[in-house]
Order: C-alpha cells, then sequence, then structure tokens
C-alpha cells in the first residue's frame, strides 16, 4: 500500500469521504498502525489542510504526511464529544506523533502505580501510561521541592520504602518503626493499603486541606472510641502535614474558592508555560510545561498564544481526576475555542467550569505573577542552553569534530583490588544528563576478578558490548532517523557524536583498539580525559591537546567524566552490598532457603557446617546423601 500522498486520486476520493461534521480522524501507516490522532469541528477541511497546506507544517508533521496510507475517522455531535474521544483513543494508542507534552522530560512527575495491588509512588520524567489505572501528578518546576515532599510523605503515612524486599520470610526495621506496614510479608491487605494511598494522592491533587479535616474526624472518632494510640498516630500525622503546608505554601487574600492560573512566555522559539494551583486560598502547586514551538501542530498555532495555552491545559486535563478540576481557570489570553474546553472540563467535573481573562484587581495580578515566573524560568532555561551551546562549539573546536557533539558518551570503570567490577555508560544530550539512556555493566571477563583488576580489558569488553550491533565494515547499512526498511518508523541512531573514557593514553589505546576490530574507528570520534591535570588525549597522539581546565569545552568534559565516575561507583556500590547479604550457602546448587535455615538451626553456623561429615549433614531433616555430598565437596573441594 503506497503512502497516500503518492495516490491523488484516492486521496481525493478519501477526502471528499471525509465529512464536514465535528470529530476524531486516525492517519494510519500501511502497516495499520496509528501515527497521529487528532479532533475537529470540521474533519473534512482539517484533514485537507495537512495535505493541501503541506509547505507550512512542521517538519515532524512533514514527515508524519508522507508515510499516511489511510485516514479513518470518528463522527460526534459536538466538538466537546470530539475533545473527550480524542484525549481517550490517544492514551489509549499512545500515536507516534503526538507528542506536544507527552514526552517532555523537563519536569518531573509523581506516578502513581493504581494497577498493583499494592501501588509504588515515584518520580518520573516519562509520562507513559503503561496501564490506564495508574495515575501522573505534575509536571513540577521545583524537583528539590518535590523530592523533600516525597520523603516527608513517607516519614507521614506508612508506605513501601523498597522496591523490593530485604528478607524473605520477615518484614525489615521499617515495618517495626511504623514507617511500613508490611507489604513484603502481605501484612495489610490491598483495601487498606488503597486507603493509604488515596490519602498520600490528595496531596498531590492540591487537597492536603480536605485531606487534613477528614483525619481530623478520624481522630476524634477514633478518641470517642477510646482508640487513643490510634487517635495520638492520626493526630501527628495531622500535624506533620500541616507543617508541611505552612513550609511549603504561599497564603494569596480574597480567594475560597479552587482555581488554577496559567500563563506563557515565549521568545520565538521556545515556550515556557507555567500553572499555578490555589486551592482554599493558598498556592498549592506550581506546574510547568515547556514546549518547542516549532514542533507545534503548524505554523498557524506557532505565534498564537491562545491555541498554545488551549493545548496545554487539555492535555493537562485530561490526565487529572474529575476531582482535580478547579471551579474557576484564569487565562492569560483567550483560548482558541474556550466553548468547547469549558463544556467538556464542565461535564468531567459535573459543574460548572468558568474560564476567565482577568482585565483587573486581584485576579489579572495573580495572572502577571504567574507571567513573571514563566518569563523567570524561560530565561534561566536560555542562559542553560546558551552556556551548554557554547561549551560544545568550544568541545567541537577542540576535538577538531565538524558538528556540534550533540550526543556524548562517557565510560568509566569501578571495582576494588578486581572485586565486583562493573562500568558505566552516561549520556549527556545537548550538554544535560539524559538519564533515561544510562546504562551499566557487570564485567564478565574471567580473568578480572579478585586480586586481578585489568581496566583496559574491562573497557574494551564494555566499548564491544556497547557498540556490537554496528559491527560492520561501513555504517550506511544503520538505522536512519526516518524511514527504515519497508517505510516502518525507527528510532534515531543512538551513535553518539563522541565517546569519552575516563583515563588515559593507556585506557584510550584499549578503546581504539577494539573500535578499529569493529571497523567503526572512522566513524566514532573518541577521546580520554585523565584526572589528574585534566588532560585530554586523541587517539594516534602521544601528547595531550593544549587546553586550559577551565574552559568550557572540558569543563563540559569533565561533567561527563565526573557524571560516569558517579553512576559506575554506585552501582559498584550496589553490587558490593548485595553480595555482602549473600550467605555462602547460597552457592551450593541444590541447597534452598529452607534447608539453609534448617542447617543453620542445627549446626547454629557456617563454621560448624564446614567441619560436619556427611554423616552429620544428612542428621538434618531434608538434607539427603546427595545434597550432603554436595555441601561437603562445596567446603572441602578436591
Amino acid at each position: 500500500m503506497l503512502p497516500l500522498i503518492k495516490e491523488s486520486e484516492k486521496l481525493e476520493t478519501r477526502l471528499k469521504e471525509i465529512p464536514p461534521e465535528p470529530g476524531v480522524y486516525f492517519m494510519r501507516d500501511k502497516n495499520g498502525d496509528i501515527l497521529y490522532i487528532g479532533k475537529s469541528k470540521k474533519l473534512r477541511s482539517r484533514v485537507r489542510s495537512y495535505f493541501r497546506n503541506s509547505h507550512v507544517l512542521s517538519p515532524r508533521l512533514a514527515l508524519m504526511v508522507q508515510q499516511v496510507a489511510d485516514i479513518e475517522f470518528i463522527v460526534t455531535d459536538t466538538e466537546a464529544e470530539a475533545l473527550a474521544l480524542e484525549a481517550n483513543l490517544i492514551k489509549q494508542h499512545q500515536p507516534y506523533f503526538n507528542v506536544l507534552l507527552k514526552d517532555d522530560k523537563k519536569y518531573p512527575y509523581v506516578c502513581i502505580t493504581w494497577s498493583e495491588d499494592y501501588p509504588r509512588i515515584f518520580i518520573t520524567r516519562k509520562r507513559r501510561l503503561d496501564n490506564e489505572k495508574d495515575r501522573y501528578y505534575g509536571p513540577y518546576v521545583d524537583t528539590r521541592l518535590l523530592r523533600s515532599t516525597l520523603q516527608m510523605i513517607k516519614r507521614i503515612f506508612p508506605l513501601r520504602q523498597r522496591p523490593k524486599p530485604l528478607f524473605k520470610d520477615r518484614p525489615c526495621l521499617n515495618y517495626d518503626i511504623g514507617r511500613c506496614p508490611g507489604v513484603c510479608q502481605l501484612l495489610i491487605s490491598p483495601a487498606d493499603y488503597h486507603k493509604t494511598i488515596q490519602q498520600v494522592a490528595m496531596i498531590f491533587q492540591g487537597r492536603t486541606g480536605e485531606l487534613i479535616n477528614t483525619l481530623s474526624s478520624q481522630m476524634e472518632q477514633a478518641a470517642n472510641q477510646l482508640n487513643f494510640e490510634k487517635a495520638a498516630t492520626i493526630r501527628d500525622q495531622i500535624k506533620a502535614l500541616e507543617s508541611l503546608t505552612s513550609d511549603q505554601k504561599v497564603a494569596l487574600p480574597d480567594d475560597t474558592i479552587s482555581r488554577d492560573a496559567i500563563a506563557l512566555a515565549t521568545d520565538g522559539h521556545h515556550c515556557c508555560i507555567q500553572l499555578f494551583q490555589i486551592r482554599a486560598g493558598r498556592l498549592v502547586g506550581r506546574l510547568g510545561f515547556f514546549v518547542d514551538i516549532q514542533n507545534q501542530e503548524n505554523n498557524i498555532t506557532q505565534t498564537d498564544p491562545g491555541a498554545i495555552l488551549q493545548r496545554v491545559l487539555e492535555e493537562h486535563y485530561w490526565m487529572a481526576d474529575p476531582v482535580e478540576i478547579p471551579s474557576e481557570i484564569l487565562l492569560q489570553y483567550p483560548l482558541s475555542d474556550e466553548g468547547t474546553l469549558g463544556d467538556w472540563l464542565s461535564e468531567r467535573k459535573g459543574r460548572k467550569v468558568n474560564l476567565i481573562v482577568p482585565q483587573r484587581q486581584s485576579k489579572a495580578e495573580l495572572i502577571e505573577m504567574v507571567e513573571r515566573n514563566a518569563k523567570y524560568e524561560l530565561e534561566r532555561t536560555q542562559r542553560f542552553a546558551d552556556r551548554n551551546l557554547a561549551a560544545m562549539e568550544d568541545l567541537a573546536a577542540i576535538v577538531d569534530l565538524e558538528e556540534l557533539p550533540k550526543r556524548i558518551e562517557g565510560y568509566d570503570i569501578s571495582h576494588i583490588q578486581g572485586s565486583n567490577a562493573v562500568a558505566s555508560q552516561v549520556v549527556f544530550i545537548d550538554g544535560v544528563p539524559a538519564k533515561q539512556h544510562y546504562r551499566h555493566y557487570k564485567i564478565k571477563n574471567p580473568e578480572v576478578k579478585i586480586g586481578h583488576s585489568d581496566d583496559f580489558a574491562s573497557l574494551a569488553e564494555v566499548i564491544r558490548r556497547r557498540f556490537r550491533k554496528y559491527n560492520r565494515n561501513s555504517l550506511t547499512s544503520l538505522p536512519t532517523p526516518l524511514l527504515q526498511g519497508e517505510g516502518s518508523l525507527s528510532s534515531e541512531s543512538d551513535l553518539p557524536d563522541l565517546i569519552m573514557i575516563d583515563g588515559g593514553k593507556g585506557q584510550l589505546s584499549a578503546v581504539v583498539e577494539v573500535l578499529q576490530e569493529m571497523n567503526l574507528l572512522s566513524e566514532l570520534r573518541v577521546v580520554s580525559l585523565a584526572k589528574q591535570r585534566e588532560e585530554i588525549f586523541l587517539p594516534g597522539e602521544s601528547e595531550p591537546l593544549a587546553t586550559d581546565a577551565e574552559q568550557p569545552g572540558v569543563q563540559l568534559l569533565r561533567r561527563v567524566r565526573d557524571e560516569a565516575h558517579r553512576f559506575a561507583v554506585s552501582f559498584h556500590r550496589q553490587q558490593r552490598m548485595k553480595n555482602s547479604r549473600r550467605s555462602r550457602l547460597d552457592e551450593i546448587p541444590g541447597l534452598g532457603f529452607g534447608r539453609q535455615k534448617q542447617l543453620l538451626a542445627h549446626f547454629h553456623s557456617v563454621d560448624y557446617i564446614r567441619q560436619a561429615t556427611i554423616d552429620q549433614l544428612m542428621e538434618v531433616s531434608g538434607i539427603g546423601e546427595q545434597l550432603a555430598q554436595e555441601i561437603y565437596n562445596y567446603f572441602h573441594p578436591a
């Protein structure tokens, strides 16, 4: 099946079949996969604009149009219904080209995995619904404040503190001190744990005041029932929540209505949007959105702030529960289709939601405050971007790169005299750590062991494993950033523009040798950065480059090197801690946890087990002759 843009008659026929009514349209590729989902009050005009005005489309949508092989649509009675339907379909299908806010990594979210019996709460920069029951709250501008809030919540409420149990048959210390309800040993039912998580969710929904009132009622009820221990626990929770609100909230005058205030600032290329959440007269949350204007749906909306605000509000409230939608939303600019959004929000909330562009008094001052914050955030982001751009330009000049090193990968090795040897791979994109691409390796080389370390061999192993899928005579057949094979979508190539090795000439030579074997050295630029004098070495050069340790390009390499070192050391410590908790009995084949407990109960220590004979081992219940022989042979190798 050819793309419609190459079959003009078929395209024109298909466009005529689309009615001029409100609804939702689907763009599909030749394999039937959904590329894009959109809505419109006039489906035919909207869909036709993609093919008639292709010269004004952004590069992202121009690429999409080249792949559209079929168009489907669903007609609705009103555009409000189309908006709701579009929201549900995007959540369900996650189309590749619906990416305005869905993949923004600038600000973090809080995720609660409601789909699990014992939900987890964690911070993430990816807002992808693996399960429609899971909920994301945010995005939050102040990451440090968000982390401290989450830490305090884990002290206030008994929540699971570990992703995995520490012990197999008993809870850890967190249970004994009341920090965890014993999730790992199922000491609390999923229903009761969900009730606790619902209270936590109210904080991220901006309903802390409502939660305090609910807890106060529960405290009084417990006291009336003479359950003073429970009442005291709830009292402590209330005090901690009041402390949390007093430390982190700003009071606003003349306000008893729940409202959101949204404003933006733009520099012509990027747009920073701030949304202030005001509940019961207090600023309870400040959310941020960052949009590349050039990636909007088409050039018509690039200079229309009302259209940008509308799209942001649509996507933000798609993720919100009805109880989170305020009664009033203050706007910096009139929306492009205010009536449709207002009707949809009112229907979801079950009561009237007012959209207001204030012109005077306190509400207008509030919008001005939000706009100032958006401007400051945009300026800060721009300064940060300018600094990174200058560093990348300087680094490109230092190592003689033709283009800016937009993707830099850093590698480091960590071990203690060869034990628990691991390696790290960190990735910087546009001068910023891209932690979603980080990777760590366990060194598999049998020659690297306790008492014998070999950083050169370890780095060679890691580089070989990292680039083995590109081990070809040339890179001409590598995945392209756009299309691959039969026209299916392919992610951009993850080849780095620059590889940074933590070390000197020796480490660099080991990596260069591997890349030569793989016929990749001519395509990949690799350097090393020595720690003592911050010296940069290039392949084949015996002397370091003449650089200043404080110039921007070297500082960028140092940031990559330090991050690679931190990530490697962190993983090495994790492996050491994991091994320190392992018993020598774990290494004996066929000896499970239950029989280990029986052996230790009988002999009281591993040393006595080591000294035991085969007959003495067989005295333990469940230990037969064959297993006793295995245990004896382990402690007495030939």
